[in-house]
This record gives C-alpha cells, structure tokens and sequence, in this order.
C-alpha cells in the first residue's frame, strides 16, 4: 500500500527534526571536545547515521514529488 502524501510530508518532517538534532548533538559534542571546526565538519560529514537519513530523506522527498 502506497502512503498518503500527507503521511511522506509528516515522515519527511519528523526525519528532517531528527537529522537536525542529530547533526546539532555531533557538532555540541566536538565543540565541548574543543574539536577543531574543521574537524566537527568532517565529523558531521562522515556520520553514518545522518548520511543515512539524508538518503531516506531524499527518497522521500523524490516520492512525494511525484504524487503532486
């Protein structure tokens, strides 16, 4: 069964809340290591878990474009 476009925009926007948390507790947690900027972006770059969501996130988003 295919979802509800009002059901891909609830999802997208929990994830988006979600990675946004995510990516702000990475960058708290290298800024209380006193973690150089450069390497907080990196750290954030190379995290699985939001590289993750970023990709569901656009498979989402492509979804929901093509039901409108």
């Amino acid at each position: 069964m295919e979802p509800s476009l009002e059901e891909l925009q609830d999802s997208i926007e929990q994830l988006t809340a979600y990675r946004e948390r995510l990516e702000g507790d990475v960058k708290a947690m290298g800024q209380k290591l006193r973690m150089p900027q450069k390497k907080i972006q990196a750290a954030v770059d190379d995290h699985a878990e939001l590289q993750r969501l970023g990709e569901i996130l656009e498979q989402l988003t492509q979804q929901r474009d093509a039901m409108t």
